[in-house]
């Protein structure tokens, strides 16, 4: 399905009307965003960064990248994909030059979203009129035409009353994270590898999060990175209750979005074999976007959700949105106050498994 043409405003007085409306439109939970570009730059990846921004995260991704690139764009369009967002609405377009704007109309055609372009000049500058015959495209001076532009078919949403009053500091300590960082070593399948539902047979399966817990959890993932691997990564630790080493087995072919399964392997079997794990609803969306950005971004590793190189970018990012595992009581905490102890559960088994063995050693022949 080919996308809508691209809307374009003329707003010839600059008329502050335009400016109200589209930004009153912004709300992507309705899949409606409405991006004003930063003034004083022109560079394409500055754009992209704004629109990160636009979709409530933030602009900058962690971790290194070939040629010291970003895939800010990728990272940007596999959000698109996977969030319900339908509406872009461009504000000071006359100030796009003509590689940002084509950067847009390839936002479109890779995420058929509709796009308005909002040029707050009598006509169209050259640059933009030079991008557009690229594509199909409309214009209009009416307000009330724009403002359908702007909104779609959807009613305004007021945000819920309480939301400013969430403690966002506030930790979630996840027991289910408690193996996050452990000691086991699964390897990937190198051949197709279609394995059945988990079946815990050596570890308890993990405590669903509740309701409250996992929207929660959620909205933090989704506003604390704009990588999509590392949120799909956390997200996908959250409801598998697997080991990053475990996480890093995954490929995108992994992820079934029709079925709404993620695979994780473990050829070696050092927890409970190769397995399919069910994917709640709140973290389809996390794993679609990792799914996306693997494809559109082909220089970076094919691991899903995570590489063997991304574990510290991982922690800090569940640090950043106040995600932890179990902590030790106050007694038995070592090393700096205030630092997360990610093993803490995970040595504790151990030194207990270790006491075992030493009890149950037979005394030294005399």
């Amino acid at each position: 399905m080919s996308p809508t043409p691209v809307a374009v405003v003329i707003d010839p007085g600059d008329d502050a009307i335009h400016t109200h409306t589209a930004l009153a439109a912004h709300h992507p939970p309705s899949g409606r965003i409405t991006l004003h570009p930063g003034p004083g730059s022109t560079s394409e990846t500055g754009l992209a960064h704004d629109l990160l921004a636009a979709l409530g995260k933030p602009p900058l991704l962690p971790g290194s990248f070939p040629a010291g690139r970003q895939p800010a764009w990728e990272a940007a369009t596999a959000w698109i994909t996977a969030l319900p967002v339908t509406r872009l609405t461009v504000l000071r377009a006359h100030r796009l030059t003509a590689r940002r704007t084509m950067r847009l109309l390839q936002l479109r055609a890779l995420t058929g979203i509709h796009l308005t372009l909002v040029c707050h000049r009598p006509h169209l500058p050259a640059a933009l009129h030079q991008a557009l015959q690229t594509a199909d495209y409309a214009t209009t001076a009416d307000f009330q035409a724009a403002r359908r532009h702007y909104y779609g078919t959807t009613a305004p949403v007021p945000s819920p009353a309480d939301e400013s009053a969430r403690p966002a500091d506030r930790w979630l300590t996840l027991p289910v994270l408690d193996r996050l960082i452990s000691y086991d070593s699964p390897a990937p399948s190198t051949a197709p590898c279609t394995p059945p539902p988990i079946t815990f047979r050596h570890r308890p399966p993990p405590t669903p999060l509740t309701e409250q817990t996992a929207r929660e959890a959620a909205r933090r993932l989704a506003a604390v990175t704009a990588h999509p691997r590392l949120a799909a990564a956390l997200a996908a630790a959250l409801f598998t209750g697997a080991s990053f080493q475990q996480l890093a087995t995954a490929r995108p072919g992994d992820y079934d979005d029709a079925a709404a399964t993620l695979a994780l392997h473990d050829r070696a079997r050092y927890t409970d074999g190769c397995a399919s794990h069910r994917v709640p609803p709140w973290a389809r969306a996390f794993l679609k976007a990792a799914v996306c950005f693997a494809r559109l971004a082909p220089g970076q590793d094919q691991h899903l959700p995570a590489g063997p190189h991304d574990r510290t970018h991982l922690l800090r990012v569940a640090e950043a949105a106040r995600m932890r595992p179990t902590q030790p009581p106050v007694g038995q905490r070592t090393g700096p106050v205030g630092r997360i102890q990610w093993d803490w559960r995970e040595r504790k088994e151990a030194q207990c498994y270790d006491t075992m063995l030493t009890r149950h050693q037979l005394p030294p022949s005399s």
